[in-house]
């Protein structure tokens, strides 16, 4: 069977063969998402700092790159919640140039972590570790269009949540009444239109009903333009900012933050898709296409760029099923641009912060937050260090503290997992192989002979433990049989521990006989040149022959 790990789903397809009846269900999808997408991606782009116009061209460039080279029969890509707080910290701090280059070197470690086939891997990112840090951006995708909800009459919102917040308080006696109107008549009619109509997403009717009160009425509110001037009905090629090795030192950190969350988010988006529709993706392939696509947003100076899971569900409802919808989509948004940039001008700043409300309450996933809450001690630490790390710090130290976090707790799990115990006296099993003793076939076990059982892996986190134990013995035995048929693998520090342990016992003149261990164990053995330590007849593949050894040994003795 030929291996299509690195073949775009498109070209599966293609050669497969589309009917013309999916066909037009897929342009139909594409019609409908690239609807969808419109105010999202304006409303992105603005809540992120940029300008609006950005996150269409995002849309449009990502979003085709995405779906022609995408792991993914459905997946919908463009600019996404997620990226909304770590792209404005880097505005903020390295200007629209410094994230045109950080999108760009982020591009070429998405690739470069799908031909690593990372993407098998991205997986076992923790759950509570994902669900504190969208729960966490949720919560200051929220707080930022506070501003603009209430219609607040501020020149600057501060980046901290708390020095936001007093902002606000110190400022909410300006609220234009018109704008809040405008804002909670958005969250309603995004929230309940879809009772009327499944098809045609509450947003886009709450954008054309407010634009159509501005317009007509002259209301005295906030507009795309009158804050951004107008938005162009072109996509150029702009001016590539310089790059050096300084300015790649000072943007690696965000870049990689913005290649681990756009691979999470868009891997995360891929899963969600084949339980919809009962598919099944290449997820190296699809970090492969997300690089791409972030490459290419960064050199027509878009912003970062990811599978979008409400879209990507939103194309399955709608009867996309090939890659098709997505091409379709992007290609409507480019149209919207050509043909209807001064009308998406007159957008109210408000409809966009009450659309963004709305997208903040879906991705928060609260009722997973407090389930949480009720698990373990070690889930919850987590769960909360990122929370709050992502709301009062930034994404980067949450995302750092939280996979540090998890692997330390990971490895304490490991580590207690993993026993050593004093069995002399007190194994059996039912092995064919020898290895495990029945009962009735306990052999004698001569004096002056010890038998210890491992339990688990003999790894970094658990070596401690192991060399403690063997080296605490309160007898000095004149043999000491590891019985490893339970170590499944054995690390680097595994290895020294042991190396140690056979020294320190040599030394004293006990014998070390390993039992039972397995292909991959003896393997380490054997490089780490244990054999010749030992002693190659002192590694033995089961537990009778190595009783037999030890009473070798002992008549010599």
């Amino acid at each position: 069977m030929k291996n299509t790990e690195f073949t775009p789903k498109l070209i599966t397809l293609l050669k497969e063969g589309i009917t013309k009846k999916q066909l037009g269900k897929d342009v139909l999808a594409g019609l409908i998402v690239g609807i969808v997408a419109l105010p999202l991606a304006i409303a992105f782009a603005i809540a992120s700092g940029v300008s609006p116009e950005k996150g269409l061209i995002t849309a449009v460039i990502a979003g085709i790159t995405i779906s022609v080279l995408s792991g993914s029969r459905v997946q919908i890509g463009g600019p996404t919640g997620a990226f909304i707080i770590i792209i404005y910290g880097i505005v903020q701090e390295h200007g629209i140039g410094g994230l045109t280059i950080a999108t760009f070197m982020a591009g070429f470690i998405i690739i470069a972590m799908g031909l690593a086939r990372l993407g098998n891997y991205l997986k076992f990112i923790p759950y509570p570790l994902i669900v504190g840090f969208t729960s966490g951006i949720a919560l200051v995708i929220f707080s930022s269009q506070i501003k603009d909800f209430f219609g607040l009459q501020m020149n600057d919102v501060p980046v901290d949540f708390i020095d936001k917040w007093i902002a606000y308080g110190a400022n909410f006696q300006q609220i234009n009444w018109i704008s809040l109107a405008i804002a909670f008549g958005t969250v309603l009619i995004a929230l309940n239109f879809n009772r009327i109509s499944s098809k045609i997403p509450g947003s886009i009717i709450a954008i054309f009903l407010s634009t159509a009160l501005v317009y007509f009425f002259e209301l005295p509110v906030e507009t795309i333009e009158s804050k951004f001037g107008e938005i162009p009905n072109h996509i150029t090629f702009p001016d590539f900012p310089e790059i050096n090795f300084a300015i790649i030192k000072k943007l690696i950190q965000p870049a990689i933050v913005i290649a681990l969350l756009g691979s999470i988010e868009s891997l995360l988006s891929a899963v969600v898709a084949d339980g919809m529709m009962g598919g099944r993706h290449r997820s190296n392939m699809e970090l492969i296409a997300q690089g791409t696509a972030n490459i290419f947003s960064g050199l027509f100076g878009g912003i970062p760029a990811t599978g979008a899971i409400a879209r990507t569900a939103t194309n399955i409802k709608n009867g996309g099923r090939t890659p098709i919808a997505g091409i379709v989509h992007g290609v409507v948004l480019l149209l919207i641009m050509l043909l209807f940039a001064p009308i998406a001008k007159l957008i109210p700043l408000s409809c966009l912060a009450g659309i963004l409300m709305v997208v903040a309450w879906h991705m928060g996933e609260w009722h997973h937050f407090f389930a949480l809450l009720k698990s373990n001690r070690m889930d919850v630490i987590v769960l909360l260090t990122t929370f709050f790390l992502t709301v009062f710090f930034d994404l980067i130290l949450a995302i750092e503290i939280g996979m540090i976090l998890s692997s330390f707790i990971f490895m304490k799990r490991m580590s207690e997992a993993t026993s050593i115990q004093n069995t002399s006296n007190m194994f059996k099993s039912d092995d064919e192989s020898g290895e495990i003793l029945f009962e009735q076939e306990i052999p004698n076990i001569p004096k002056g002979v010890l038998l210890y059982e491992i339990n688990g892996p003999l790894f970094f986190g658990a070596s401690q433990k192991f060399q403690e134990v063997i080296t605490d013995l309160k007898q000095q035995p004149k043999i000491l049989i590891l019985r490893m048929r339970n170590v499944p693998f054995i690390d680097a520090t595994g290895i020294n521990r042991l190396k140690e342990i056979c020294q320190q016992l040599n030394g004293k003149g006990t014998t070390i006989i390993i039992s039972g261990a397995n292909h991959e164990v003896k393997a380490e053995l054997l490089k780490a040149d244990l054999y010749t330590m030992l002693g190659k007849y002192n590694i033995q593949d089961n537990i009778g022959k190595a009783i037999e050894r030890a009473k070798e040994i002992l008549k010599d003795k």
